[in-house]
């Protein structure tokens, strides 16, 4: 009996094993369940992503140009200030006191030279005029007596030596009217004109006196360049603020700047003014591209490129780390397939799987480009309209028998139509 038994078993397993099994895409093949969706023809961004140090957009050490003790500051670390404001006072008592001085001795060479031009010149050429008057009036009055001696002397009613002392008279008043002249002709054309301008340039450097001792006095007052925050300040009252030295340090974060470091091959894309976003604690920001660094660092072979945001509520710090994301460019006319629709290939590079009108899934190897977010450029391998396989391709066969499903999204918006 266990002979018989044994033999039923073993022929009934040699039946088994002789019926031909199932090919691979076959008839008997239960299909895969798949969900597809369409190749479309669109546009789509080159997107760059980068680490990025942020800075503020704005800052300064304020510092004093000359040495002097500190004698208030008017303001704390974390004040907001405005340009122009009164941060912080230095002892001034002496530059005030050069400043009075200064002021006295502009106005006395102003009181000069109103005296020089006023009065001192008109009077000077009045008396050349008198003079020369004078002058005149002699050498006529010698010329009158000197021409009567010589016609008495022809008559023989006056002597020689009268005569001769007449004419000596006469030379020494053409003498003194020519010197008056002269001096006339000098105060009009130039001891007027030099005097005057002499006058002139002590007021002058008098004025420049005043004016530099109120320059040093206006040092004493620390203003802000900017306006912005106080981080910083190092010097207190009492303190000697050392000409040059920071007193108070100052950041504008109305706008920060992110400052990455982004590989050369993909740096060649971004242009400044260009599109960007900023991680920020609540959310991306809005961003521009302002700077592209002309020169590659050597050290890590990238290219720093600046990206501007605004900050408001001031919640992005200055030295905080963050991602930028930089639309590099926009590709138009293009094909475009989900992304979760690529495969690798067994064979290197990467597929998909195209849905056909007989229901096989067709093996299509594909030239990547561009990704963006969850889609992604095929710039070979497949045509607009074509049923791409986004879920359930994996290990897919060439060939092999599917069937198409609705996607969850697809589910849920058909049964809210119909509720």
């Amino acid at each position: 009996m266990r002979w018989i038994v044994l033999l039923i078993v073993m022929v009934a397993l040699l039946a088994g094993c002789g019926k031909p099994a199932a090919k691979a895409g076959g008839e008997d093949e239960a299909p895969t369940p798949v969900t597809v969706e369409p190749s479309v023809r669109g546009a789509i961004d080159r997107i760059i992503t980068a680490d990025a140090v942020l800075y503020p957009v704005n800052q300064a050490n304020v510092t004093s140009k000359i040495s002097a003790p500190l004698k208030r500051v008017l303001v704390n670390r974390g004040d907001h200030v405005r340009a122009g404001q009164l941060l912080a006072e230095l002892e001034s008592r002496d530059l005030e006191a050069a400043a009075n001085e200064g002021r006295e001795q502009y106005e006395q060479a102003q009181a000069a030279y109103q005296t020089t031009t006023g009065a001192t010149i008109p009077e000077d050429k009045t008396k050349a005029q008198a003079d020369l008057q004078a002058a005149t009036e002699a050498l006529e009055a010698a010329k009158r007596l000197y021409v009567n001696r010589v016609e008495l002397q022809k008559e023989g009613a006056l002597a020689q030596k009268l005569v001769d002392d007449a004419k000596v008279a006469m030379v020494q008043a053409q003498s003194a009217f020519e010197t008056a002249q002269r001096h006339l002709q000098a105060v009009n054309q130039v001891s007027q004109r030099e005097t005057a301008r002499a006058a002139e340039a002590q007021m002058k450097a008098a004025k420049a006196h005043y004016e530099n001792a109120g320059v040093q006095l206006g040092y004493a007052e620390i203003r802000s360049p900017i306006s912005g925050i106080v981080s910083d300040r190092p010097v207190y009252p009492g303190e000697m603020a050392a000409s040059g030295s920071p007193i108070i340090s100052l950041v504008d974060v109305s706008q920060v700047i992110a400052r990455a470091n982004v590989p050369v091959k993909e740096a060649e894309a971004i242009r400044a003014g260009e599109i960007a976003r900023i991680a920020g604690p609540d959310g991306d920001i809005p961003a521009k591209v302002t700077v592209v660094s002309p020169a590659v660092d050597l050290n890590t072979t990238t290219v720093e490129v600046w990206v501007q945001a605004a900050n408001p509520g001031e919640k992005l710090k200055p030295g905080g780390t963050v991602r930028v994301t930089i639309v590099a460019e926009t590709i138009q006319n293009t094909i475009i397939v989900p992304a979760s629709a690529l495969l690798n290939s067994d064979e290197g590079g990467q597929k998909v799987m195209v849905v056909g009108k007989d229901s096989r899934a067709q093996e299509r190897k594909v030239s990547v480009g561009v990704r963006q977010g969850n889609r992604a450029q095929i710039a070979a391998g497949v045509q607009e309209g074509e049923q791409v396989v986004t879920s359930g391709g994996l290990g897919l066969e060439d060939k092999a028998r599917v069937i198409v499903q609705k996607a969850p999204a697809e589910e849920d918006e058909e049964s809210s139509e119909q509720k």
